[in-house]
């Protein structure tokens, strides 16, 4: 197993969200939307980030990123902290890691034209570059992911979502980075554009020799792009394993659920499977339960899983599980 390229080691995120309706010298109330995260990813692999919305997955890629502030923990880069780093030295750490936001179009100023978008962060981080390299570059870039660069001078809303998306992510490589955080890439995007998309990522980290972050609610999709897996629940992650382990052998309760509300494409199949349902909603992230998160929604709680947190256990082959009373299941037809 190679070096890590990124690692997170008990990253924990927290807001400071002010009182509804109380007094102005009120403390502000916390809420923990990332708790104790530990995570690796390796050169040229595609880490899978999945959970139901409001489990701290987008938090946890901003803090990662640097667009949101860590409270505790700490984010190593090739072994360097990067939260202890100084402004200087932070930005010119940015080169390195890019993002591909959800919303294609919401993510990209319709004041300005298809190559300045792309352009822009070349501008941050190579001021020295003169004018007709920054457009060759953009104009090579805009080729590679698939759009003409004769459309250079077009606007975001002459574009559909999925060369939209397109724009976004040329404007994320531009800078040659190692690692893309993707957030929900292919949320907002039609199913077979969805397809267009990851099979593009994947050609371009193969040539480009990128590490993903592949954050999405779709299992199937994060199962087919990703090498290995983690699953998030309201702010901790509860299981990590490879993408082929965690969907043929899921151990944590919260895991066989996800993999359970993906549809199979046959009705008999679909008719004849075992599906777990969830109870009740996501609980808040300001008034998480106490001891294990999932216990108010786990069909296999018991009366000491209020007690404490559940450590993080290895159960071989470097498959991670944070529920004491796991169990595996039969393959699953995902």
């Amino acid at each position: 197993m190679s070096a890590p390229l990124l690692e997170t080691r008990d990253l924990s995120v927290t807001f400071k969200v002010a009182r509804q309706g109380g007094w102005p010298w009120s403390p502000p109330r916390e809420l923990q939307a990332v708790k104790q995260a530990s995570l690796r990813l390796e050169p040229g692999r595609t880490l899978g980030l999945v959970g139901e919305s409001g489990s701290g997955k987008s938090s946890l890629a901003r803090a990662i990123v640097g667009t949101v502030p860590v409270s505790d923990g700490r984010v190593l880069w090739r072994g360097e902290d990067i939260v202890s780093m100084d402004t200087a030295a932070q930005r010119a750490h940015g080169r390195h890691v890019q993002m591909v936001f959800q919303d294609p179009l919401d993510a990209l100023n319709p004041r300005m034209t298809v190559g300045q978008i792309v352009a822009e962060p070349l501008r941050t981080h190579f001021p020295d570059l003169s004018k007709e390299k920054a457009r060759a570059k953009v104009g090579q870039m805009m080729e590679r992911v698939g759009l003409l660069p004769a459309l250079i001078n077009r606007y975001p809303h002459e574009f559909s979502g999925g060369q939209c998306q397109r724009i976004g992510i040329a404007r994320a490589l531009i800078t040659d980075p190692e690692l893309v955080v993707c957030d929900e890439p292919v949320s907002a995007l039609d199913v077979s554009v969805q397809a267009q998309v990851v099979n593009l990522l994947q050609e371009l980290q193969r040539e480009m020799g990128l590490a993903l972050l592949f954050i999405a609610h779709d299992l199937s999709v994060v199962r087919h792009i990703s090498h290995r897996i983690a699953v998030m629940y309201l702010g901790r992650i509860v299981e990590v394993a490879t993408a082929s382990e965690l969907i043929a052998n899921p151990r944590h309760p919260y895991t066989k659920a996800l993999i359970a509300s993906v549809p199979i494409p046959s009705p008999k199949a679909e008719r004849a499977r075992h599906r777990p349902v969830l109870e009740g909603e996501l609980p808040s992230p300001m008034f998480p339960p106490s001891g294990c998160v999932f216990r108010t929604r786990c069909p296999i709680a018991r009366a000491d899983c209020a007690d404490a947190t559940p450590a993080v256990m290895n159960i071989g082959n470097d498959h991670l599980v944070s529920c004491p009373y796991h169990s595996g299941t039969e393959a699953s037809p995902l």
